[in-house]
């Protein structure tokens, strides 16, 4: 008996924690039998946890595939590659908007594996997996743009990322949670802001110098310096994220830890339920690698056809290419947490609308362009940190506002008194 009870104990640590922490009313349905069996796995049944092994893969489709509404847009990455093959030329336009749709629901679940797998791999590791797979979809995007030598849209596609972050998630989630919690001042961390902002700017000089060299007509060889000061500065940039990683992951939670040990303790005393139900894994940790390496292939396939779609859009749509790679493009990869950092300010989180927000504002300015500028150089590709006059002083400005804005540490919505 003691040698069954113990692989019972074993086969009952590889049961999905969702069993043992969450008991709210939202998943009564699915684990019915859960309140009677807490605390005595020892007494269940070697036939009991047999099924529940061989239930896993099927409630990883489950919950993966089926459980978020965006996944109703899945069959459209499908009947995109059909539509391609079986109407060739005359179709580009429904291929693009087709894949477009597609992808935004695979951009979704990868974020989600990722996130289900830094809760096994703990927050080093998790950061790590957070900063290479947080903006996959628009790396791979990229790369496959600059594979047909469209760096053009590279450029566009990655600034109007960063724009449609800081301006409209941005803006749009502090207008709706002021508009909510109108009768009080909505706080957040000052000095994690204050970071990412400090990030931005450099990330903006990284940018501005190329252009500013190439608009003074200063280049010592036309053509030649400006690329050649693209990848410096790109190497530089790379280096700066990977630090800043590294402090992030080894000293900023102790950081954190002192200037928010007041409202963390207020946190877990008001919900303590609610945070270990977040923090609870609802796939295993090989399922979490599998899908990662499904999405990721999956995204990568789409993302082929989208981007061999983009000048047939434009044409048959008699829209401009520079609109579909700052408007359009942004989009896939960013609907989702558009969706998150404005129902997370609804609900007065606002550090975590600001880790959405300019997170990824900064992981794509300091990662995702100096790491496409490199791949470029890797391709023979030309591809660099001149986003031209406009887009540059559009950057600038716009990284300005956020980061005098994020200087006060709170936000409030100015209303008028009806008395």
């Amino acid at each position: 008996m003691g040698h069954v009870e113990e692989n019972l104990d074993l086969d009952s640590e590889e049961i999905p924690l969702s069993l043992s922490v969450s008991q709210s009313a939202s998943k009564v349905h699915t684990f019915d039998f859960e309140e009677s069996q807490i605390g005595s796995h020892a007494k269940l049944p070697n036939i009991w946890v047999f099924k529940k092994v061989q239930m896993s893969p099927l409630r990883s489709i489950y919950v993966v595939l089926l459980t978020a509404k965006i996944n109703m847009l899945l069959p459209f990455g499908p009947l995109a590659i059909f539509l391609h093959y079986v109407a060739r030329q005359h179709a580009q336009g429904w291929v693009f908007f087709l894949s477009l749709l597609g992808i935004t629901p695979l951009a979704e679940r990868l974020g989600y594996a990722t996130e289900q797998l830094a809760i096994y791999t703990g927050p080093t590791v998790g950061g790590l997996l957070n900063a290479t797979f947080g903006n996959a979809t628009e790396m791979i995007i990229s790369i496959y743009a600059l594979k047909n030598g469209m760096i053009r849209v590279v450029q566009q596609s990655l600034l109007g990322s960063i724009l449609s972050n800081m301006l409209l998630v941005l803006g749009c989630a502090f207008f709706t949670g002021g508009i909510i919690h109108h009768k009080k001042v909505q706080h957040f961390n000052k000095a994690a802001a204050q970071v990412n902002s400090g990030l931005l700017l450099m990330a903006v000089m990284g940018i501005l110098f190329p252009a500013v060299l190439h608009f003074t007509h200063t280049e010592v060889h036309f053509g030649k310096s400006e690329l050649s000061l693209s990848r410096f500065s790109s190497c530089i940039m790379l280096v700066a994220y990977a630090s800043y990683l590294f402090f992030q992951l080894r000293s900023q939670h102790k950081l954190d830890a002192s200037l928010n040990e007041e409202s963390i303790d207020e946190e877990r005393n008001n919900s303590a339920e609610d945070s270990d139900e977040e923090e609870a894994p609802e796939i295993t940790q090989w399922e979490a690698i599998g899908w990662l390496a499904i999405l990721t292939l999956w995204v990568s396939v789409l993302s082929g056809y989208l981007v061999n779609a983009i000048e047939g859009a434009s044409d048959s749509w008699n829209i401009p290419v520079a609109f579909i790679s700052v408007i359009l493009l942004p989009i896939v990869g960013n609907a989702a947490e558009h969706a998150s950092a404005i129902m997370f300010a609804m609900k007065d989180k606002l550090d975590i609308t600001l880790g959405v927000a300019i997170g990824s504002s900064t992981q794509i300015s300091m990662f995702v362009i100096p790491f496409c500028v490199v791949i470029g150089w890797l391709m023979g590709q030309q591809m660099d940190l001149n986003f031209k006059l406009f887009e540059t002083a559009t950057l600038f400005i716009t990284v300005l506002v956020v980061a005098f804005m994020l200087q006060v540490g709170y936000l409030f919505l100015l209303y008028a008194d009806a008395h």
